[in-house]
């Protein structure tokens, strides 16, 4: 297959533990010819979004010299058998208006994974919300007043914006609601935004579970991140430790509960993020934490997923023929 990954400059992967190289290294170890380009490289003219995409080789694992680029070309998109919309965050309007430009060449037969329509359509903290039986106390509104009742019934609280990435953004407010009037008018922007506020759970201190979902089925195993010393945000990007683990039996529930909607909405590859017992975000921009699971369980998350975007692109290719 000819792979093409839409992707943040690859001179800023941290490949030890970037989950698009693995996808990458994996893809192109099976002999599929693997190209990329940016995500603000896509463009829209006669009728065909197209980029100007480079062959890549894999050639090594030095950080610094991992990868070898051809020229660029312009292509289309249809001229590949998959496009990988690896993108990270933040999802802001130039990240939305990439998702209808991909659409427009899902439309003229590009198999692009994740769907842009269940990417947009999925706000990756709200979307919590459509699986309430699993969702700690949350309240999400812009308005101030609601957000000091929501902290007086529950005591002990965590306030963050509904798109931020990597742990920013995000406070808790204890009994003595210490700074809530600031937090508020901070993440609010003095009732301009909406918040995010959710009873804390105090399960944190054993991790922030990430949950893996591919083509519909969950990896065996989770990430729990781990806050260290005095901070409650667990995201590796904010100091946290990944420590892989199991699936108990919570999280293989709320995994074979939401994997198959979630597949059925066209998204590939779900990061599904929980505390304890409770489900706290639905990842599906760029989800991440292969190689963490990989390199502590030797299980191949890379291969797993690789065997999923392959049997996805072919069904598409099928599709598209008839």
């Amino acid at each position: 297959m000819k792979i093409l990954f839409i992707a943040d400059p690859l001179e800023s992967f941290k490949i030890y533990k970037d989950s698009t190289y693995t996808m990458m290294a994996e893809a192109a170890a099976r002999g599929h010819q693997v190209y990329a380009c940016e995500a603000r490289e896509l463009a829209y003219e006669a009728g065909e979004v197209s980029a100007p995409v480079a062959r890549i080789e894999i050639v090594g694992s030095d950080q610094k010299m991992w990868f070898r680029r051809d020229a660029a070309q312009e292509r289309a998109l249809t001229a590949f058998d998959a496009v990988l919309m690896r993108k990270d965050p933040p999802f802001d309007l130039e990240y939305v208006t990439s998702t209808w430009l991909l659409e427009l060449a899902e439309r003229a037969g590009a198999r692009v994974f994740n769907k842009p329509q269940a990417i947009r359509d999925h706000s990756e903290k709200l979307a919590i919300g459509e699986f309430p039986q699993f969702v700690a106390p949350t309240l999400v509104t812009k308005s101030a007043e609601r957000i000091r009742r929501f902290h007086a019934a529950h005591g002990d609280v965590i306030l963050k914006p509904l798109d931020g990435m990597g742990g920013m953004g995000i406070f808790r407010v204890r009994e003595d609601a210490m700074n809530l009037g600031s937090i508020i008018e901070t993440l609010g922007e003095d009732g301009r935004r909406s918040i995010m506020a959710q009873r804390f759970i105090p399960e944190i201190k054993d991790g922030d579970k990430r949950i893996l979902l591919i083509g519909g089925k969950p990896v065996p195993f989770a990430l729990a991140r781990v806050p260290q010393g005095t901070e409650i945000r667990g995201n590796l990007a904010a100091g946290g430790v990944g420590r892989a683990q199991p699936l108990d039996a919570r999280d293989q529930h709320i995994a074979a509960t939401l994997a198959p909607v979630l597949w059925d909405r066209g998204l590939l590859l779900v990061g599904l993020d929980s505390i304890g017992e409770w489900l706290t975000e639905v990842n599906v921009t760029s989800p991440t934490c292969f190689r963490e699971i990989m390199d502590q369980t030797g299980f191949d998350v890379a291969g797993m997923f690789i065997d999923a975007l392959e049997e996805a692109a072919g069904r598409a290719s099928s599709t598209t023929a008839g």
